[in-house]
């Protein structure tokens, strides 16, 4: 009898594993989950230009939907963090099953709170709904992970935490262009005035399914998980580990730069100096941009593994070749050339890298910054497509920056972890400030300068904040 324990925030998760026992239905259960928040949080990308247009918002007014997004994940980590060290970690109580639960419940009703902001008109309601649906998909994070590294071998289970960011990469791949055919092809278009409605059915839809989905998990026999609390550090001991404090701050600064790029590519490719698309063209670009993250983590998932070179090249070959084809059979041979020039471009930057995690890091960042300065500077397709291989790039940074700033921590490990999750508080924040930017200078184009700056301490941790240094 193999057992296995992964440490959350603040507990110690064990599981009795059973090599006679299959896991494929729960896996395949919990793997939807990272599908649905996936899903869910690109929809913010398109809901931007939508009630921008409705409410008659400046850039900085409408970015506040991420501001609502993602200041809920601070604040209910924050609570939840507090609420741990002081009375005991909530969901090993109650289990990760009933966590998980809640979360649904929760972010099916901050969805279904879509439906009255609409039909008062209140830009203030949508704000509120986006912040309860974030609530929901915070404890779905807290306590669906540690479901996934015990459903099935110890052995296996990085392989399958990379295949359920995967599935949570294809949500933001698909959203865009579901998403964006209901949202801005609907009838509710042809108005002469616009309106919300349109929203309307999307979110009553994912309502449903997130209902159904907390019904099929009650339902499920998924394994048991016994949690022991441990005791956590109150005099905020990670805190004296610089290469965690620099590493909050990248993720900071990696979810607020990838945040602000998404938020505002559709207004962007809008523009007449760069592709003059309407919402709707524009939401299938911002499919690839999203589609280009999920690529890039199948391809980081190979090269930063210890496998063997022939068998790695092999891998990220059929996986290049996949891509290609895809695209090809989807949209046509010039979007496939250029898909494939794209990846092959993020394949030689890892090369560059020797596949060594801290210095992958500093090379994609900087590919990011030369990416965003043509993206600023160019017009045109070349100006199109830069902005849209970002996302190839950005695709490893988050897990590559959460594990070197953990790295060497001990019995801080916990409390770091905590205090990473709720630095993506910087999705929040980053957005208005970019658009603030584009509101001052009217030049939506050269407030992507606002990303640039984060990506540039990227860079600097990749290079050389990231090594390990006690205080």
């Amino acid at each position: 009898m193999a057992g296995i324990s992964t440490t959350t925030s603040n507990s110690t998760i064990t599981s009795n594993y059973n090599p006679k026992t299959t896991y494929k239905g729960p896996l395949t259960i919990v793997t939807i989950l990272f599908f649905m928040w996936g899903f869910i949080t690109c929809l913010n990308d398109l809901l931007i230009p939508k009630l921008k247009e409705v409410f008659t918002l400046q850039n900085w007014q409408a970015m506040l939907i991420q501001t609502a997004f993602f200041g809920a994940y601070f604040i209910i980590s924050l609570a939840y963090f507090l609420f741990s060290i002081t009375k005991g970690d909530p969901i090993v109580k109650i289990g990760y099953k009933n966590g998980i639960i809640i979360g649904l419940v929760v972010a099916a009703i901050g969805c279904a709170l879509f439906f009255p902001a609409a039909s008062y008109k209140s830009y203030g309601f949508f704000l509120g709904a986006l912040f309860v649906l974030a609530s929901g998909i915070t404890l779905l994070q807290i306590a669906a992970n540690p479901y996934v590294s015990i459903l099935g071998s110890p052995q296996t289970a990085s392989s399958r935490l990379n295949m359920t960011q995967a599935f949570n990469s294809l949500g933001t791949t698909i959203a865009p262009v579901l998403g964006g055919f209901l949202i801005f092809q609907s009838a509710g278009q042809i108005a002469s005035t616009p309106h919300a409605d349109s929203v309307k059915l999307p979110y009553l839809g994912l309502s449903v399914a997130l209902l159904l989905i907390a019904l099929l998990i009650k339902l499920a026999r998924l394994p048991q998980i016994a949690g022991e609390t441990i005791q956590t550090s109150s005099n905020s001991g990670a805190l004296k580990h610089q290469h965690l404090v620099l590493g909050v701050i990248c993720i900071f600064t990696y979810v607020g730069g990838e945040v602000s790029i998404g938020s505002n590519l559709i207004g962007y490719l809008m523009l007449p100096q760069i592709g003059a698309l309407s919402e709707l063209q524009a939401s299938q670009y911002l499919s690839f941009f999203w589609g280009g993250a999920m690529i890039g983590r199948f391809i980081g998932a190979v090269a930063l593994s210890e496998m063997a070179n022939l068998k790695r090249f092999g891998i990220i070959s059929v996986i290049t070749a996949i891509t290609f084809v895809v695209v090809y059979s989807v949209y046509n041979l010039d979007f496939a050339l250029i898909t494939l020039g794209m990846v092959v471009l993020n394949v030689i930057v890892f090369l560059a890298g020797s596949f060594i995690p801290s210095r992958t890091l500093g090379l994609f960042a900087t590919a990011v910054i030369i990416l965003l300065g043509i993206t600023i500077a160019a017009e045109g397709q070349l100006a199109l497509w830069s902005v849209i291989a970002i996302g190839l790039f950005n695709s490893i940074m988050f897990p590559t920056i959460f594990t070197l700033a953990i790295k060497g921590l001990g019995v801080d490990t916990s409390q770091g972890s905590s205090l990473l999750v709720m630095a993506i508080v910087g999705g929040a924040i980053i957005p208005p400030l970019q658009g603030v930017f584009a509101d001052a200078t009217g030049n939506l184009q050269l407030s992507f300068i606002v990303p640039m700056i984060c990506y540039a301490y990227i860079v600097y941790y990749g290079f050389i904040g990231y090594k390990p240094k006690v205080r």
